[in-house]
């Protein structure tokens, strides 16, 4: 930006303009309504050798401003110029913009969000925005309450939300939302496609990292897994992943959230009991269903199929 601005105050100097080009800035200079009102309010500080020293900056003020405002080729893009008093003499600063500063707030709230193996547009996702219906009311102001008592008192223990129905129904959309509107207050929060997640762990062994995702995930703040029994898992998935992350935010007391497409009875008994290899091992499924249960609220969700809208 330094290099920039040189080159602005050599095209102000008198030996390089010509007489007339130097005529059209000055009129276009000292009649922008921001210029006149500067220079009336600082009248008694700046006299006529501190205006013409400063005859670059002015320049910078009104070209830069009229740049911002046709949103072409500013030095500064996303600020606007502000012209101030440096040393009796006048400068240019750069504020960003309220769009900016909305835009920066914005990629806070969802850099709070992590989300894995999950659709990018799932950060986008709000109370305000999610379609209620009578099928999918008691969800919605169970998901609200959550919030609302995290944020009271986000040191105790609350129970997360066990959103279950068929596909399209909006589960995952409103677990966007959960983490979305925490996100805003400042809450951190991290969503993860299950059956992915169970395939990046197997794949983990070979790379020696297994231990180190565990540990990220099961740690998370705030956990949501999302489409848990979409695909038959192995025992070791089961117990020694799912088992293990289960069992340290039992005991740390850490809000878990879980979308299915069954209930929590099937699925136990259609999918948990039995491994991938037909074994039936109904009470290791018990095991994490008392986990599951532990952490969460069953909540039915219906409804029509909204992919297909």
């Amino acid at each position: 930006m330094e290099s920039l601005k040189s080159q602005l105050e050599k095209m102000m100097d008198a030996n390089k303009l010509n007489q007339t080009y130097r005529d059209i800035m000055k009129n276009q200079v000292f009649s922008d309504p921001e210029v006149k009102k500067f220079l009336s309010i600082n009248k008694e500080t700046l006299d006529k050798n501190a205006i013409e020293r400063s005859a670059s900056k002015l320049y910078e003020f009104v070209s830069e401003k009229q740049k911002a405002e046709n949103m072409s080729g500013e030095l500064a893009p996303g600020y606007t110029p502000k012209l101030i008093l440096n040393n009796h003499r006048i400068d240019v600063t750069y504020e960003p913009t309220s769009e900016l500063i909305n835009k920066k707030a914005e990629e806070k709230i969802k850099n709070r969000i992590q989300s894995v193996f999950m659709p990018k547009d799932l950060k986008n996702a709000s109370f305000e925005s999610f379609e209620v219906t009578r099928k999918r009311q008691a969800a919605l102001e169970k998901a609200i309450m959550f919030v609302e008592n995290y944020l009271d008192s986000p040191k105790a223990f609350h129970k997360g939300l066990y959103l279950y129905g068929a596909f399209g129904v909006g589960k995952t959309y409103l677990l966007g939302a959960i983490a979305h509107e925490l996100s805003e207050q400042g809450y951190p929060s991290t969503i993860v496609h299950f059956p992915t997640f169970a395939v990046e762990m197997k794949n983990s062994i070979g790379k020696n990292t297994t231990e180190d995702k565990l540990d990220s995930f099961k740690q998370a703040s705030l956990l949501m897994l999302d489409d848990i029994g979409a695909d038959s898992m192995s025992s070791w998935i089961r117990d020694d992943i799912l088992g293990v992350i289960l069992q340290y935010r039992m005991q740390q007391e850490l809000p878990t959230f879980f979308t299915s497409n069954f209930d929590m009875e099937q699925l136990e008994n259609e999918h948990l009991t039995y491994s991938q290899r037909g074994e039936n091992e109904p009470l290791k499924a018990k095991r994490i269903m008392e986990r599951i249960k532990f952490l969460t609220e069953e909540v039915e969700m219906s409804g029509e199929n909204r992919r297909h809208k």
